[in-house]
């Protein structure tokens, strides 16, 4: 069986920055104001240059009259439980600048985000940097309120397995056979 690999350019891998920095001190300004960004890029690259996006609309410093201070990817706590992550982004349509709030299950903030990023995508038709984040958070079962997230919060909910191949003897398999298999429960 060979195995098939995914094409990475379809999965937008998302990681968490966060970067310090400020402009650089000058006569004027000697102790110029530090700036920290949580930001979502692809790479460290990416991130800086967003973070310079953001600075410039800040304060006018760019990257050439600006220093970094740090540079450190967050990780979550837990990537093994599933959460409900709130995200509320601005975008730029065709048209016009639209805020938003959407909701997404994940395990992590990054495939949260990654999700948003697909969605944003494939509903909206805008593109990664159109869109700005303004700000996510970790969601408790009764804060959410979109009704695609509050229908995963029964207790009691069941998934039926559809595709359950009954297991045939060894003595009787055979690699091919002239009947097609059945694939429901008996």
């Amino acid at each position: 069986m060979v195995k098939v690999l995914a094409d990475p350019s379809l999965q937008a891998k998302m990681h968490q920055y966060q970067i310090v920095g400020r402009a650089a001190p000058t006569p004027k300004n000697p102790v110029p104001k530090i700036y920290r960004m949580r930001l979502f890029a692809k790479n460290t690259v990416l991130a800086k240059s967003r973070f310079w996006y953001f600075m410039k609309k800040l304060n006018k410093a760019k990257k050439s009259g600006g220093e970094l201070l740090a540079v450190n990817e967050l990780f979550d706590k837990g990537p093994t439980k599933v959460k409900n992550y709130g995200i509320w982004l601005r975008y730029e349509s065709r048209t016009n600048t639209h805020n938003m709030y959407k909701e997404f299950r994940d395990v992590t903030i990054n495939g949260a985000v990654s999700q948003m990023y697909s969605e944003m995508a494939g509903r909206h038709r805008a593109h990664p940097n159109t869109i700005q984040i303004i700000n996510t958070a970790t969601l408790q079962a009764s804060e959410c309120k979109r009704e695609h997230m509050t229908e995963m919060h029964d207790s009691k909910l069941k998934y039926p397995v559809i595709r359950k191949m009954p297991l045939v003897s060894k003595k009787l398999r055979t690699t091919f056979t002239a009947k097609r298999p059945t694939t429901f429960a008996r």
